[in-house]
């Protein structure tokens, strides 16, 4: 029942808002969103570049309560202020049971969270700061395995995960491993939003996926997306693609 998800939904509060003619409220997706009910186990933010998909998700951990480069509630590093003023703005439907567990994940800036990890792990040892990412710095591994190690070690269930491009370090088979963890971790009562470019990802079934784009929001099928639409014409026939690139 939508009381007890941990974000039933949100929305922007427009009476917040000083200038809407300005950065990121003039983007056109953001302008003219409603209030979006999540789903309770898994809603994706899809949309080309630009539309809009990692300043609303920042803005959506950040309000939640998240560091605004990535991490836990307890991450408190800062290279550099960059979250835009949208978080600010905000309103979440919070529900009557707080999780137990939790995790903005910004691909971008995951380096400087494993930096984070390494510096804690230094200044007091017997804290064990490395112990919740399988007791190895994270910048021991490769991008690709670190980003697993947080999904299996870190992520405990019970929880809100909130992941900008998870992909983004991952091989396609590691994208399939990464769905079956997905799986096991909302059948451990933990609510997802992500926003992604997978289709491998997109087709986690049940799931919402809201659209971005320059006329605005919507709500669509896995199969109505972008990212399944293009692979699937170009991967039935990547010579004739290719040749209409001009690449042959």
């Amino acid at each position: 029942m939508i009381e007890k998800q941990y974000i039933s939904y949100f929305e922007i509060v427009r009476e917040k808002i000083t200038d809407p003619n300005t950065y990121p409220f003039n983007i056109p997706a953001l302008k003219n969103i409603p209030k979006v009910e999540l789903h309770p186990n898994v809603t994706f933010i899809i949309g080309e570049n630009g539309t809009g998909k990692s300043t609303l998700l920042e803005a959506l951990a950040v309000q939640y309560g998240f560091n605004a480069e990535g991490g836990s509630k307890n991450f408190s590093f800062s290279t550099q202020r960059t979250d835009s003023p949208l978080s600010q703005c905000i309103r979440l439907g919070k529900g009557i049971i707080a999780p137990k567990d939790g995790f903005f994940l910004r691909a971008e800036s995951f380096y400087n969270a494993a930096s984070y990890l390494d510096v804690l792990q230094k200044e007091d040892p017997q804290k064990k700061a490395l112990k919740a990412y399988g007791n190895k710095s994270l910048h021991e591994q490769s991008h690709g395995e670190s980003f697993f190690a947080l999904f299996t070690n870190r992520f405990s269930g019970h929880g809100v995960y909130i992941l900008d491009e998870p992909e983004a370090a991952l091989s396609a088979q590691r994208q399939l491993a990464f769905l079956v963890r997905l799986h096991e971790l909302v059948n451990m009562k933990s609510q997802f939003i992500i926003a992604t470019h997978s289709p491998l990802l997109l087709s986690y079934p049940h799931a919402k996926i809201i659209e971005l784009s320059g006329s605005g929001y919507k709500i669509t099928r896995f199969s109505d997306t972008e990212p399944f639409i293009v692979h699937k014409v170009f991967l039935n026939d990547p010579a004739k693609m290719l040749k209409e690139l001009g690449i042959d």
